[in-house]
């Protein structure tokens, strides 16, 4: 039975069109029928442009093919500046915004034939004020924050990529409640120009896709390096298991989720070894990643806070409330102690190649809970370090469970290798007796 056209994996359907087997105006048309076919329940739009997306299609179709990306249709997070989109960041302040060119990461999907379906649903400047988008598997559950809509969109098979940003756990946790691949490379790998600042040494731009190997297709566009294309991996990694300081707020499908892929992969072949828990002082990194955050939030959104406090929600006036009272002081300070962190994670990874730790603490909540807590993400957003969401199970109300692999700094490539070796095995077995959660069926 052939698979639907919206449903093609981004890698399957980049191969078809540029072999000439698939039109771009097929699979744009296909995307908008699942789109409208959706939208209305899932609500992971802001903006569209069905016409300027089938006309561009067309365009693609008559003429040489563009790059790797020759006719995807993708969404973009509606942090990103578009040329020809409006772009709100999530907030009432910005509603008739509409910027005069597009951010360097649509400019780069642009130029290598991707096709813009439209901007997806950002919370509140990426912050914690929900949208209205709703779990693809779930409608009464969230799908998780910042990148709601991004992640939402290709969890429904609306398209095939979208792009997101993290600051905190905007890409992981979203991937992890919606059962996709999320992948947030090293800090500073993929430029941030033209997507609204949060927090300057903690932006990240990374994005959304149904598998590792598409999620590679992208980054090799958006990191401008063909290597990511070459995802074969002959030897047995070393994987630190990390269960983490917030290890007590995991849910009992996340541990037993994390318990069952050691098993399995240690039975793959690999190097399987629990991480020793680090010193207790480090239990503070939350707070930290926290307080940096709430600090150049505070300045980056000065003429928000200054100007249009009444635009902004309760929750955000409180952050930027609370980064205002930190000192330029203690905020070096804060950067110090994380640095100095940072380098000791880093000489963990002269032992494994790669950390294997949770996603999030379980399911996604409720909607009417929020987006869920970014704890198990802060850290590595902290440090800069490349993270990949890989679902894998699926606990007691049915939904998705994920974990998170961490490589070394600038190892973009090797992580993303080894990301494939390790979801090929997980997604490969099936285990009667995982309890809490089964492995997460992916058709």
């Amino acid at each position: 039975m052939s698979i639907a056209l919206n449903r093609l994996g981004a890698l399957d359907a980049a191969r078809k069109l540029q072999r000439r087997e698939l039109t771009a105006v097929q699979l744009v048309r296909a995307c908008f029928a699942r789109i409208e076919q959706r939208e209305n329940t899932i609500h992971a739009w802001t903006a569209l442009q069905k016409q300027a997306a089938l006309e561009h299609a067309e365009q693609l179709d008559k003429g040489p093919l563009r790059g790797p990306l020759h006719g995807l249709p993708i969404g973009v997070k509606d942090l990103f500046d578009t040329v020809d989109l409006p772009t709100r960041y999530g907030s009432p302040i910005y509603e008739r915004h509409h910027p005069g060119l597009d951010a360097a990461a649509v400019a780069l999907c642009r130029g290598a034939g991707a096709v813009v379906v439209g901007k997806t649903v950002t919370t509140e400047f990426a912050t914690y004020t929900a949208g209205p988008t709703r779990n693809p598997r779930n409608e009464a559950h969230t799908p998780g924050g910042s990148s709601s809509g991004s992640a939402a969109a290709v969890a429904d098979d609306m398209v095939p990529f979208a792009l997101g940003s993290q600051t905190a756990g905007s890409i992981i946790r979203p991937a992890s409640y919606c059962g996709i691949v999320g992948f947030k490379p090293t800090f500073g790998a993929i430029p941030r120009a033209g997507v609204k600042s949060l927090a300057e040494s903690l932006d990240t731009v990374g994005g959304f896709a149904r598998s590792v190997p598409d999620i590679a297709l992208f980054a090799s566009v958006l990191m401008r390096d063909p290597r990511m294309l070459d995802l074969n991996y002959d030897a047995k990694p070393r994987i630190g298991m990390y269960r983490s300081l917030q290890w007590r707020h995991a849910q009992a499908e996340t541990k037993e989720a994390y318990a069952q892929a050691a098993a399995i992969l240690a039975r793959a072949g690999a190097q399987v070894e629990e991480v020793p828990q680090p010193p207790a002082g480090d239990c503070m990194l939350v707070q930290l990643h926290a307080d940096i955050m709430a600090y150049e939030a505070s300045q980056s959104l000065a003429y928000e806070r200054l100007e249009h406090a009444a635009q902004l929600s309760a929750k955000i006036q409180s952050v930027l409330e609370a980064g205002a009272r930190i000192t330029a002081e203690e905020h070096q300070r804060n950067l110090a102690r994380a640095a100095e962190v940072r380098a000791r994670v880093d000489l963990w990874f002269d032992r494994y190649d790669v950390l294997f730790t949770p996603s999030a603490s379980g399911e996604a909540p409720f909607a009417d809970l929020g987006t869920g807590d970014p704890q198990f993400s802060r850290g590595w957003t902290l440090f800069g370090l490349p993270c990949l969401n890989l679902p894998f199970a699926t606990g007691p109300q049915g939904l998705p469970v994920g974990l998170q692999v961490v490589g070394p700094r600038h190892a973009d490539h090797r992580t993303l290798a080894i990301s494939a070796w390790m979801h090929e095995r997980l997604l490969a077995t099936q285990a009667p007796d995982i309890g809490a959660a089964d492995i997460w069926p992916r058709g």
